[in-house]
């Protein structure tokens, strides 16, 4: 990279750059990690002859902030797909229950938008449905983040929440239902091929905040996808546009991620590996009454604290699922 003629091919010097920040994202904080335990090892010899149990607790404290940081770069480690470094789209849909499910959408959205901002993340909103009463009937954001593709492919399929209904005047219990779908967002040079032909683009009115120009005008947009189904939509932006662009990004990481995934069922098969979570199935239940506990029925990782986790603790979880089918 020091070299003078390093810029002379603009795209071999992009992928050396990203090769080096790939190198950096692990020296670095395996360096940092390495100092900090030299660093208690010097000192707490010294802080446990000299009988100082405020020293040496909090020198115990780092040892396990140290050993909670090397857990993540091992579960980073096994981060390694294709695709696991990437950006990615997140979509919450409500199931069928009306208010109820709406509602739940609304808080699995509000739980992972506080997820990502525990990791540091950047989260947008990229296309909102309201509920008729209350909540969501649909959601997506664009997460950004390292290996934001990676962590959050663990959510993806179908939520169970079990409660008593806020909107049941008879306080009866209720199961409701929302899945998650998980997109990776692809790069410029990634070339998948989208005839005209096999698009159908419509134009709507955004709904929500967004300021005159944007309430006022057809700015939105959804296209299908007519081999595949596929729809997706958005309108986030200003303009008809730049909604357009976004929504062909969206439709690209999905195509995109579709030939992988039909890649790698084909090496399965090959290879006998059986081991495989069907997309669209249940993977966790959240039940609030008659007792609390989340659970999912991957991994069988359970907590009885629903409330920590709708608050965005979602790392065990994620974790477990890695361990298992990362």
């Amino acid at each position: 990279m020091e070299s003078a003629s390093f810029w002379d091919d603009n795209n071999a010097a992009q992928q050396v750059i990203s090769e080096a920040n790939g190198l950096r994202a692990w020296i670095i904080p395996y360096k940092e990690l390495s100092q900090r335990f030299d660093n208690v090892k010097e000192l707490l010899p010294e802080a446990v002859e000299s009988n100082d149990q405020h020293f040496t607790d909090q020198l115990i404290s780092e040892l396990h902030q140290i050993d909670k940081t090397l857990a993540e770069l091992e579960i980073r480690k096994m981060l390694s797909g294709e695709l696991d470094g990437k950006n990615c789209f997140l979509s919450i849909n409500a199931g069928a229950g009306g208010t109820e499910a709406c509602d739940w959408g609304n808080m699995l959205a509000r739980m992972y938008q506080r997820w990502a901002a525990k990791r540091g993340w950047e989260v947008s909103i990229l296309d909102s449905v309201e509920g008729d009463v209350a909540g969501l009937k649909s959601i997506t954001f664009k997460i950004s983040g390292p290996f934001a593709y990676g962590y959050c492919k663990a959510e993806r399929g179908v939520h169970r929440l079990v409660r008593i209904s806020p909107f049941d005047s008879n306080a009866r219990r209720h199961t409701s239902f929302a899945s998650v779908d998980v997109s990776p967002e692809i790069d410029d040079e990634i070339q998948i091929e989208i005839k005209p032909d096999q698009i159908r683009v419509d134009t709507y009115r955004a709904s929500g905040a967004g300021g005159q120009h944007v309430n006022k005008t057809d700015s939105a947009v959804r296209i299908t996808h007519l081999p595949t189904g596929f729809v997706v939509s958005c309108q986030s932006e200003r303009s008809q546009i730049q909604n357009r662009e976004t929504c062909m990004k969206l439709l690209r990481a999905k195509l995109y991620e579709k030939e992988l995934n039909e890649r790698e069922s084909k090496v399965k098969e090959m290879s006998g590996d059986k081991k495989e979570i069907a997309w669209g199935s249940q993977i966790r239940n959240y039940v609030f009454q008659p007792y609390t506990l989340v659970k999912d029925t991957r991994t069988k990782y359970e907590v009885g604290n629903i409330h920590a986790v709708m608050d965005g603790e979602l790392d065990e979880f994620i974790h477990a699922y890695l361990k298992e089918f990362g």
